[in-house]
């Protein structure tokens, strides 16, 4: 038994060790386009599972059991569509209809450069295009596209209501960084 135990600690340790040595090289900033962003502190650095997400955080929560998801795209010049029908892409993923979901939209120029905010909250479907869909209640999106003759790069950052809005500050922060403000 006390090999077994012995054994059984060796790879705990391990894996703790690994999990603090990946944790530590995490990249504080990233190239996602022609822009390079700077990962707010408290965010974490999420390895990406689909070739269409050029990077991925998560805002974690208070509770360990909440956390947010900030996913940034990217797919070359003239691809993924325009900035008006990915927003409308992006709304049309709530349950509830436009104006049950309380969707701004801002346009502003940054450092010479356009720059759409969107915003809404509501019941989210979450999953893959043309896959099921999983409800999630109580969820904000915060979404960017930052306009690029190389091609238009689209943040869009999804959670608990009230996790997502007290990361608005740190998110806009994010986007604006990456086009030179301060």
């Amino acid at each position: 038994m006390r090999i077994q135990f012995t054994n059984v600690l060796s790879v705990l340790t391990l894996v703790v060790l690994g999990q603090t040595v990946q944790a530590a090289d995490a990249p504080t900033s990233f190239p996602v386009g022609e822009f390079k962003f700077s990962r707010p502190a408290k965010w974490e650095w999420v390895e990406t599972t689909s070739s269409m997400r050029k990077a991925q955080l998560k805002i974690p929560g208070v509770d360990k059991k909440e956390s947010g998801e900030v996913i940034f795209f990217y797919f070359g010049e003239g691809g993924g569509g325009g900035t008006k029908a990915n927003i409308d892409r992006w709304l049309g993923q709530f349950e509830e209809s436009r104006d049950k979901i309380n969707a701004k939209i801002e346009d502003v120029t940054v450092e010479g450069r356009k720059v759409s905010y969107v915003q809404a909250e509501g019941t989210y479907m979450s999953g893959m295009p043309g896959g099921a869909k999983t409800p999630q209640k109580n969820t904000m999106l915060l979404g960017a596209i930052l306009e690029s003759n190389q091609g238009n790069v689209f943040i869009r950052a999804t959670g608990p209501a009230a996790l997502v809005k007290a990361s608005q500050a740190e998110f806009r922060k994010m986007v604006e960084g990456a086009l030179g403000k301060k």
